[in-house]
């Protein structure tokens, strides 16, 4: 997911981002494998791969024959992704690219999944275009990028508390998450020269326990956390996280915890 000027994470961030910001993105992975008819013994690429959860899942599917690449630009959630990767799995390679430059061959997967990567491409028509050289004929491509904000809850509570917190740059920032519409990415598929291109929205219900805890450690995963301890001090990160929480307290749990739906688009096509 870093492939954006907005995006990049430092310091100990990734590994806070895996801890707390990728498991919104676990329930949508499944669909994405799925999509992709993953069998032991294929060979996947898992595109902008952040801290390779992913690349995890696929390696399970695949098995000992199969094979599993991960490449991202930014090297601190590559450190993350390679110290993560279990070794019962098959090997993962990990490697710092750009998406619009692989370094891979013509014709070298049998898979390739983007989650939640693709609204991060500088130029997703160039970094599609590479995921049809790479993808062998028959092979199929699966991307997930988040729906409108208004179609997740917590989402879109969070962006008023970054425009709240970090200022309107930073809210800017957070919107260009749930910029990348299915009509761009179904065209741009077309135009690289993939067929059966479809989209269409998933839905998972994901609880957050306890709620008041997780709006905190979340937000002190994401980009946008410094710029609020800038503005505000450094009691504000605390603060915006109550703010969070305060939004969302219709929806708790007597537990306190509450489960909240989160909407993406499943884009899929074949080679």
């Amino acid at each position: 997911m870093a492939d954006a000027p907005g995006f990049h994470l430092r310091g100990s961030d990734p590994e806070r981002y895996e801890q707390y910001a990728a498991p919104l993105t676990a329930p949508f992975v499944t669909a994405a494998l799925d999509a992709v008819d993953l069998y032991p013994g294929a060979t996947v690429l898992d595109l902008a791969c952040g801290t390779g959860i992913t690349a995890r899942a696929a390696a399970a599917q695949v098995g000992p024959s199969g094979r599993v690449f991960g490449a991202d630009v930014d090297e601190g959630m590559l450190e993350v992704a390679r110290a993560r990767h279990p070794r019962l799995y098959p090997d993962i390679e990990f490697t710092a690219a750009s998406a619009d430059a692989l370094p891979y061959s013509d014709a070298a997967f049998d898979a390739v999944v983007c989650l939640q990567g693709a609204q991060f491409l500088p130029d997703p028509d160039a970094a599609l275009t590479e995921t049809a050289r790479v993808l062998r004929p028959g092979g199929r491509c699966a991307l997930t990028v988040w729906a409108d904000r208004s179609r997740s809850p917590y989402f879109d509570a969070l962006h008023d508390v970054i425009e709240q917190y970090a200022g309107p740059e930073a809210a800017a920032e957070h919107a260009s998450l749930f910029s990348c519409s299915a009509d761009r990415l179904t065209t741009a598929l077309r135009t690289a020269g993939l067929r059966e291109v479809a989209a269409h929205d998933t839905t998972s219900g994901i609880t957050l326990s306890p709620l008041a805890d997780f709006t905190s450690d979340h937000l002190s995963a994401l980009p946008w956390a410094r710029q609020i301890t800038k503005n505000r001090g450094p009691q504000a990160l605390a603060a915006a996280g109550r703010a969070l929480a305060d939004r969302l307290a219709d929806r708790l749990a007597p537990d306190g915890s509450a489960t909240l739906p989160f909407t993406a688009v499943l884009v899929t096509a074949v080679r």
